[in-house]
């Protein structure tokens, strides 16, 4: 039996997807720097399985597949791919010098996917089915299979094709909810099903990967786990495709909270949860909303005087985790324009960051300025500082300096200085319908880029009349997507950061190839 597909019997394996269906979520696209860092975080989580791409969706899915699988050790590495020939050496071409490496293969199996999008028959999609296990097994002994759209598929169609790939070598078969369509106790009876009528199904991980389309990827995940499922396929905050997927830590503290429910455990050391989030949410630019289970900013604040009291008489009277074992900064200490290095680095720590000098100098940098324009510096600042709030250094157009005018009755203008990724200063005026827009059109000149505006959003990063503003910016270029944000007492300079950003990524992927669109299970 092969070592990295037949899990403890309560033992429930993370197969972490946000690098690859977290990523197809709209404005979610990531540089390979992003996706090194977030695989890092992901092995220091306790995952133990990193989907890390499509390898053949385009030459830049192909070398993050093929960094992480060179750089990151730990974790079980895995590329998608479909059943056809080409998907699978190339998904191994850049999976095979990880020290454990896994091919995940799919095709459709649904009535809808086999008529509708395949136009196949349901003889042909077993035999596609069976051919791609088998040139994956050639190349690699871990092989999972994934019977996408499984939740809407015929459950005897579904227990020959799961039946077939077992018996041509996977070691994992995959029943996704494609489009989040199943209700638990369907699912489960699904589930169920399988494991009592597929000849083979005990020696092999049964998994599920469930999308949120209905709010119950959840849900039905921990349904399928009741039934004897031992892999979730799930991300990061929950972002993918539409809907998004199951969120990680939501269900990993769902097990761990309800063990008298469950009897099950993952190896997540749920400490890093919180930082985890954090860092997803400032590498694609997608906020994390404030209610957000396990994670979200409010997800252990008591404002309610009811609940005031009982948190003041015992915790457990309002919350039924403690914010310490997700990593979520349970106390918050008061930094200022006096604090030193020590108390800056140790109140990282306590919020789950440690920095490499470099990176830390920059912080504190960033910490003195900002602590020289307010009162105090609360733990919101710092996050955003350590998870990159800081304007990228590098061989990118850098905004140095930036005036804007107006007002009633006058015209709103901005004139900027930049430094050009070959150190050149250059310098251009504009006017605009307000003080922002002006200052985007004038770095547009600059840059000799034109994008279109999809979304900006300026919230306050913390509490205060002199609060940091974060900006949050979505642009379209060429077709693509890209989020970026920055940070700062000015809102205007906030705002200009992030357009910087977001133009300097736009610049560097306009020569890109154009990808086809990868297929979401």
């Amino acid at each position: 039996m092969h070592e990295t597909t037949r899990s403890q019997d309560n033992r429930v394996m993370i197969f972490d997807t946000t690098l690859r269906d977290g990523e197809q979520s709209p404005g979610a696209s990531m540089e390979l720097a992003d996706k090194l860092e977030l695989a890092r975080a992901l092995a220091k989580l306790g995952v133990d399985v990193i989907e890390a791409g499509f390898a053949i969706a385009s030459p830049g899915d192909f070398a993050s597949v093929q960094a992480i699988a060179r750089s990151v050790h730990g974790p079980i590495i895995a590329s998608l791919a479909r059943c056809h020939r080409e998907d699978i050496r190339q998904a191994w071409d850049a999976l095979c010098d990880a020290e454990r490496p896994r091919l995940h293969v799919f095709v459709a199996t649904s009535p809808t996917h086999r008529e509708l999008k395949l136009r196949m028959t349901p003889g042909q999609v077993i035999a596609c089915a069976v051919d791609g296990v088998r040139r994956a097994k050639e190349r690699c002994a871990d092989v999972e299979f994934s019977a996408e759209d499984a939740a809407r598929t015929e459950t005897a169609f579904l227990t020959e094709v799961i039946e077939r790939v077992i018996a041509a070598g996977a070691t994992t078969v995959n029943i996704p909810d494609t489009v989040g369509y199943a209700m638990p106790d369907q699912f489960a009876a699904t589930i169920t099903h399988l494991r009592k009528h597929v000849r083979g199904i005990e020696g092999v991980t049964l998994s599920v990967h469930c999308h949120n389309d209905l709010g119950m990827a959840v849900a039905n995940s921990l349904a399928a786990l009741a039934a004897g499922a031992r892999q979730v396929e799930c991300t990061i905050n929950g972002i993918g495709e539409r809907a998004g997927n199951c969120s990680l830590e939501e269900l990993v503290m769902a097990l761990r909270t309800r063990a008298d429910v469950f009897g099950l455990e993952t190896g997540i050391r749920t400490e890093r949860l919180y930082p985890t989030s954090r860092l997803l949410s400032a590498v694609t630019g997608l906020h994390v909303q404030r209610n957000k289970a396990v994670v979200g900013q409010n997800a252990f604040a008591h404002e309610a005087g009811i609940h005031q009291h009982g948190m003041l008489m015992h915790r457990t009277t309002y919350e039924i985790m403690r914010p310490e074992d997700v990593g979520f900064p349970a106390s918050q200490m008061v930094l200022g324009k006096h604090s030193g290095r020590h108390a800056l680095r140790d109140r990282l720590k306590e919020l789950g960051f440690e920095l490499g000098e470099e990176r830390f100098e920059t912080v504190f940098v960033e910490f003195k300025k900002l602590a020289d324009k307010k009162k105090e510096v609360f733990d919101a600042d710092l996050v955003a500082f350590a998870t990159g709030g800081a304007e990228p250094t590098g061989r990118h157009y850098q905004l140095t300096s930036l005036h804007t005018t107006a007002g009633t009755g006058a015209i709103p203008t901005a004139a900027i200085e930049m430094t050009t990724p070959e150190g050149e200063t250059r310098r251009a005026a504009s006017v605009g319908d307000g003080p922002v827009d002006a200052v985007f059109k004038a770095i547009e000149q600059v840059m000799g880029i034109t994008v279109k505006l999809r979304d900006f959003q300026v919230r306050a990063v913390s509490g205060g009349e002199d609060a940091q503003g974060e900006a949050l910016i979505e642009i379209e270029h060429e077709g693509r997507s890209l989020r970026t944000r920055a940070v700062s007492t000015d809102i205007i300079e906030a705002s200009a950061r992030a357009f910087v950003k977001a133009l300097n990524q736009a610049a560097a992927s306009a020569s890109a190839v154009a990808a086809p669109a990868a297929e979401a299970l």
